[in-house]
């Protein structure tokens, strides 16, 4: 992912409804959710959350498979692993224990069978 790239998956994580419905597919990985699914989660029509899934889709951050007459979403953790490391891969500055922090703390959700495991 280069510059450019990373600005538009922020800015598509930058309106709510988006970033909502972006951690919920997080969170259904490895199998994903038909979109009219992540619209009743979030109480938000289903046209709307179309639009919304569009905008993260063309940001690089879910990606859509169809199934049969479903649509079902998932989240690009490739490039959201990709995102994550640009934002932090400078924040040490030679100082490890600086990033312990966010490490430590993203360690409990991969143990447990998270995204990062």
């Amino acid at each position: 992912m280069d510059l450019s790239n990373h600005a538009e998956a922020l800015a598509a994580l930058a309106q709510p409804t988006r970033l909502e419905a972006f951690r919920e597919l997080v969170r259904s990985e490895p199998h994903g959710l038909p979109a009219g699914e992540v619209a009743r989660r979030l109480n938000v029509p289903q046209n709307t959350m179309s639009s919304h899934l569009a905008v993260l889709s063309r940001a690089g951050l879910v990606v859509a498979e169809r199934q049969s007459r479903s649509i079902i979403y998932r989240a690009e953790l490739t490039a959201v692993r990709n995102l994550v490391l640009y934002l932090l891969r400078d924040c040490c500055v030679g100082k490890p224990e600086l990033c312990m922090p966010v490490i430590e703390a993203l360690a409990p959700c991969c143990a447990e069978g998270g995204i990062c495991g």
